[in-house]
């Protein structure tokens, strides 16, 4: 499983922002993607992930209300729609993808196996 992550940029507080991510390989239809952040000094957090059939979604705390994951029919593309971004929420955000992981795990870095390059989001005025 190979995976393209998109659409970072810089924005102000209270701006929106979609993230893109591309994937390829033949277990993808059967694979949960997640969306995982990182700033500097700071560990790995899950955002948001989507299981296989996108009936299951998980969401740390944080961006609950403001964050959409979703994942087009053909599970191809996932996508972070953020929105109400606040400066707390810069840091390289990266895709992943993995299979069997259960849905009390979809948000442990740790449950996936493929990782895509990151892409830098800033929310600063």
């Amino acid at each position: 499983v190979q995976l393209q992550a998109s659409g970072g940029g810089s924005v102000q507080p209270g701006d929106s922002l979609r993230l893109s991510c591309a994937a390829t390989g033949s277990a993808l239809p059967n694979d949960a993607i997640g969306w995982f952040r990182q700033a500097p000094g700071k560990e790995r957090e899950g955002v948001a992930c989507i299981s296989p059939g996108g009936g299951v979604t998980y969401y740390t705390d944080s961006v609950k209300g403001r964050f959409t994951i979703s994942r087009t029919n053909d599970k191809t593309t996932v996508y972070l729609q953020m929105n109400s971004l606040k400066p707390e929420d810069t840091a390289v955000y990266y895709c992943s993808a993995g299979p069997g992981i259960i849905y009390s795990s979809l948000g442990v870095p740790s449950s996936y196996t493929y990782w895509g390059q990151g892409t830098q989001v800033t929310v600063s005025s």
